[in-house]
């Protein structure tokens, strides 16, 4: 339960930040952006102000030929009015960057040289935004039409304390306003975070309380696709280790029944060998010779076990080689010629051209072995096994047929189960140990192969083998 608290409180968190992150980052770019369109517009309405008001005084003081006689009192009114009207400063300065006249009286007959006026001279009306100083500055030219060339240049200087006092009125309130909107965005995403965690927690609920044995079967959160998605997955997982655990229970169970039964049997016999005194020595070797048999059939079932073991290792333990399958067959088939023999069936084996193939030779012949004696085994007096290779460019079949009673269809999706018989008793007399096509299916998987069976009941069986020529790991 604490791991889920502080896994959700961890997930709630995080989604709270987006949440917050998402509301608050586009308010506060919305705002900066009104305030820096509010100071672009501000600074251009005055600069546009100033410019007219600039130009209009450079042609009345052309006119009036201020530049060469600048004691003109009724100038020099104008001159402080517009000074006045931006609550500035403005200087007259000629041709030779000297300072004709000084709105402050202080700069009168200096020699001033700034960008702004060089810049002027050259043809531009430039202007300079000073936020530190709260001041605008602009240089404008004095021409006249009478004369080429820029006579001299006004340099004003203006106040922008009045806007600098509003956009400083702005960004308060854009404090403000972006506190509130903070405020009302994290107790929203608080809530609408909660909202989105609580199915998750209820699906992690359902999933531990399943667990804890507090309910069975299959989960069922309704509320996002993604939860269902998830109880869905989670649920064919639990379909599917119901399905193992199932097939551990059965494979354990049928392990101890196959070991338990010849352990019986040698108890048995070793029992009555031992509760009878004065017995034929002729009846002793036949107790002694069952028992051999019962060990033997031990042996066998824990022998394929083990290689059951070692061939559920997958493909760690590959040893690939190239062989030829068509030699390799026909020795599987004079190795088991004894065993068919001695019930006078036939084997045939039929190829249609050479194959080689990479395989792992162990593996590959107890796989093809297992199916033919499984042929034998199961077949009945006088009849026949047949063997059949082909390939193409990628593949190559091998198809085990024989002349057997053949498998009912409902067995035949269980017979490479482990310990699966379809008939016990039959398979206990010819001392099968339910394992030999498990070994088959496990081998030819390991090639990356498959395997199928095609049968029909009193007809024969064919087992169908398809395996890749070039072995990739």
């Amino acid at each position: 339960m604490k791991r889920q608290t502080s896994f959700f409180g961890s997930l709630r968190f995080r989604l709270l930040i987006i949440l917050i992150v998402l509301g608050i980052l586009p308010g506060i770019i919305a705002i900066h952006a009104i305030v820096s369109s509010y100071q672009s517009m501000a600074i251009d309405s005055s600069t546009r102000q100033i410019r007219r008001d600039a130009t209009v005084l450079a042609e009345y003081l052309a006119k009036r030929d201020y530049l060469s006689e600048p004691d003109q009192g009724q100038a020099n009114s104008r001159l402080n009015l517009i000074a006045d009207i931006h609550e500035g400063r403005i200087l007259v300065l000629n041709r030779n960057f000297q300072v004709v006249r000084d709105t402050f009286n202080a700069e009168d007959g200096q020699i001033i040289v700034s960008p702004l006026v060089n810049r002027c001279f050259r043809g531009e009306i430039p202007f300079r935004h000073d936020s530190h100083q709260q001041t605008l500055e602009m240089a404008v030219p004095i021409t006249s039409p009478e004369e080429d060339g820029i006579l001299g240049v006004l340099l004003i200087t203006a106040s922008a304390s009045e806007m600098a006092d509003t956009l400083l009125a702005l960004e308060q309130r854009e404090i403000l306003l972006m506190g509130i909107i903070a405020a009302l965005v994290v107790l929203c995403s608080y809530f609408v975070s909660t909202i989105l965690v609580r199915p998750f927690a209820r699906v992690t609920k359902s999933i531990e309380d399943l667990t804890d044995g507090y309910q069975s079967g299959e989960i069922s959160v309704r509320g996002y696709t993604e939860t269902t998605l998830i109880t869905g997955a989670f649920n064919k997982l639990l379909a599917r280790m119901k399905v193992l655990d199932d097939s551990r229970n059965e494979f354990v169970s049928n392990v101890s029944h196959e070991l338990k039964t010849p352990m019986t049997s040698v108890k048995v016999l070793a029992d009555s060998l031992l509760g009878q005194s004065g017995l034929d020595e002729s009846l002793y070797q036949e107790y002694l010779s069952d028992i051999t048999q019962e060990i033997d059939r031990e042996n066998k079932i824990i022998s394929d076990l083990l290689s059951l073991v070692k061939l559920d290792k997958t493909a760690s333990g590959m040893h690939i080689v190239h062989v030829e399958i068509n030699t390799l067959l026909e020795n599987i088939l004079k190795r088991l010629q004894p065993i068919a023999n001695m019930r006078k069936i036939d084997l045939f084996l039929d190829s249609f051209r050479t194959v080689e193939a990479d395989i792992d030779e162990v593996r590959f012949v107890s796989a093809i072995s297992n199916l033919v004696e499984n042929a034998i085994k199961y077949n009945v007096d006088d009849g026949w096994v047949r063997v059949t290779l082909n390939a193409d460019h990628q593949y190559m079949t091998i198809d085990v047929s024989d002349s057997g009673s053949g498998i009912p269809a409902e067995a035949c999706e269980k017979i490479f189960e482990r310990f699966y018989r379809v008939d016990k008793s039959h398979s206990r007399e010819i001392g099968g140990t339910g394992l030999g096509l498990a070994i088959a299916r496990s081998a030819i998987l390991a090639h990356h192969g498959t395997i199928t069976v095609d049968s029909i009941l009193g007809s024969g069986t064919t087992f169908h083998v398809r395996m890749p020529l070039t072995y990739i790991p």
